[in-house]
């Protein structure tokens, strides 16, 4: 028999967890798979008592998971600890210098450091492998970087944390305000006890660097992601939505433009028809176009031991049949240098929400600013009228640049009849 791929595994968690159990479970399917068995030998966590429901037995313990790079026995190297520094970055590095292929679920370590990580991979000739890096089960680091090798991708979008979608979809089916359902959320454990960087956009806009360098050949550059949460997302934004035909939904969304690659993550107003607005609660989705194919999405969950192991696997039995592919589709030095585009220079319909006095004239007043820089309305909804006091208007935009579309709430913001910053969401085709 051929000799069996020995994999060292840092990071117990629940998805080291998961790992170790798929390995376990379906360890015929995977050696047939692998052309070899695939077992874990070595492993790390920063607590050797903690009982994690699958037995350790036979495995060889490192405290410092470092230590695992300089193992002669080990093969591959699985790095499931997260976080973009310290001892992840640390046991990676170290492996790729030892000439180990390196399988890591990482999404930040990769948005932060993979460019340099990566050109060290390909210096050493090892793989690096991070389909659990990006929406858990769904396979769509391979998409982009193998299945769609043959097309000019202009965009690839996605709903990239199970955590806001999840909290959009309850808002919208109950009608409940954000932070009530946040609550709910954490004691279900659909988000963390400190859950700013899934709200605040930031897990998702590690995700979306990564898509952002597959899908158009190009470095990792997290640092060029717009990113916005959804911590300003109301009941009343979420039930106008839907009765323009919207749903909102966080998206991640990255485009090729005419002056180079925009990359952004933003909540976005999607038609009520598209595929992607129906995806609901903790999933993920990602869409992306091609120019021979044409549009494909997948759908499936992005987190949790299962999906995530599912993704770990794929990789290492592509590094036991000697498969390899270069990190970002392309050798270093066929790598695009198509310049990031700035949030400024988007370009876009708008949904606008305002709280004004009701009151003649304001409404003239508003418009006079919006006509002021160039925007020009699609459609207006106020209903009711209450004299005197607040109510809200709300305003659609033809494409407008986003520039013009700042300068505009700045002064509409300061008109002395609205009463709240105006809320501001962009439309996107889903």
């Amino acid at each position: 028999m051929t000799r069996p791929l020995s994999v060292a595994l840092a990071g117990l968690g629940t998805v080291g967890g998961g790992v170790l159990r798929l390995l376990r479970e379906n360890a015929d399917l995977v050696a047939a798979r692998a052309g070899r068995p695939i077992a874990v030998t070595a492993v790390s966590a920063r607590d050797r008592s903690r009982d994690r429901g699958v037995s350790l037995s036979g495995l060889r313990w490192y405290d410092d998971p470092v230590a695992l790079a300089a193992d002669p026995s080990v093969d591959v190297v699985v790095e499931l600890i997260g976080g973009a520094d310290g001892v992840a970055l640390a046991l990676v590095e170290a492996a790729i210098a030892a000439g180990k292929p390196v399988v890591t679920a990482n999404k930040a370590l990769l948005a932060v450091h993979g460019a340099t990580i990566s050109a060290a991979a390909e210096q050493r000739g090892v793989a690096l492998g991070f389909e659990a890096a990006v929406a858990g089960g769904i396979p769509v680091i391979k998409l982009l970087r193998e299945g769609l090798a043959g097309n000019r991708i202009t965009r690839v979008a996605g709903i990239l944390n199970g955590t806001c979608n999840y909290i959009l979809t309850v808002m919208r089916e109950r009608g409940r305000e954000f932070a009530e359902v946040l609550a709910e959320a954490q004691k279900l454990g659909y988000a963390e006890a400190d859950p700013a960087t899934d709200i605040d956009g930031i897990d998702a806009a590690h995700k979306l660097a990564i898509l952002a360098a597959l899908a158009f050949g190009r470095k990792v550059d997290f640092a060029a992601v717009h990113v916005e949460g959804i911590r300003a997302v109301s009941a009343l934004d979420i039930a106008f939505a839907s009765e323009l035909g919207y749903r909102i939904k966080l998206l991640g969304i990255a485009r090729r433009v005419e002056a180079g690659i925009e990359a952004r993550v933003h909540p976005c107003m999607v038609p009520q028809a598209a595929p992607i607005a129906r995806v609901d609660g903790v999933f993920n989705a990602v869409v992306a176009e091609g120019d021979f194919v044409g549009r494909v999405m997948l759908e499936g969950r992005g987190a949790g031991a299962g999906p995530t192991a599912s993704a770990v696997a794929a990789d290492l039995v592509d590094i036991a049949r000697g498969r390899a592919t270069p990190v970002w589709g392309a050798a270093s030095g066929a790598l695009s240098d198509a310049p990031s585009v700035p949030m400024e220079a988007h370009v876009g319909p708008y949904y606008l929400r305002l709280m004004v006095v009701d009151r003649p004239g304001v409404i003239a007043d508003v418009t006079a600013v919006l006509r002021d820089h160039g925007v020009s309305l699609e459609s207006m909804l106020q209903r009711g009228r209450s004299p005197g006091e607040a109510v809200p208007v709300v305003l659609v935009t033809h494409d407008t640049r986003e520039a013009a579309m700042r300068a505009a709430l700045a002064r509409i913001g300061a008109l002395d009849a609205v009463m709240e910053p105006p809320t501001l969401i962009r439309i996107e085709p889903g």
